[in-house]
């Protein structure tokens, strides 16, 4: 099969850097690895006045709806990722806190089955413990990542409708 020069061309030189989102190194509280998106949104200008007004009640392009959706996508996903990532840290951080008392309360001749047992006492009451908050996180992590998901299918449909509006009105 011939391929076209000119497809190949574009293909070997084509201008824009390629884009991927990095995995940083696990973060040493929490133990999650934090994810540096390539199209994060720009941190906001600081202010201290608010907008008035929704942007919502202003008419916009499609071109722009595209763009505000895809906005919020990206500003949900990093609000999904803090989340997670605080929630870890917060427990992680009243976990070890928690081990190290336990840890402590025992005298410093306390044999290695001592402590082993402690230690077992200790992580099956904090399992216990923390079950409830466990499973609300859980759900509420759920909500969230289903609600994004829903979002980003907004946004790829919004944007294949405007490259098929944008195709069929370029070829008048």
């Amino acid at each position: 099969m011939l391929v076209p020069l000119r497809s190949l061309c574009r293909v070997a030189f084509h201008s824009s850097a390629r884009t991927a989102n990095l995995v940083a190194p696990p973060d040493p509280v929490s133990h999650m690895r934090p994810i540096i998106y390539s199209d994060a949104p720009p941190p906001p200008a600081p202010t201290y006045l608010r907008h008035p007004y929704s942007l919502d009640e202003f008419s916009a392009t499609p071109q722009q709806r595209s763009e505000d959706l895809a906005l919020q996508f990206k500003l949900q996903r990093q609000q999904l990722d803090d989340f997670h990532q605080h929630f870890w840290f917060d427990s992680n951080t009243r976990f070890e806190a928690a081990k190290h008392a336990v840890l402590a309360s025992l005298p410093p001749t306390a044999s290695p089955l001592k402590k082993e047992s402690a230690l077992s006492e200790f992580y099956t009451q904090w399992y216990i413990q923390e079950a409830h908050r466990t499973d609300a996180y859980t759900k509420e992590w759920r909500r969230r990542n289903f609600a994004l998901i829903k979002l980003g299918t907004r946004v790829q449909i919004q944007q294949f409708a405007n490259a098929v509006t944008d195709f069929f009105t370029a070829k008048k």
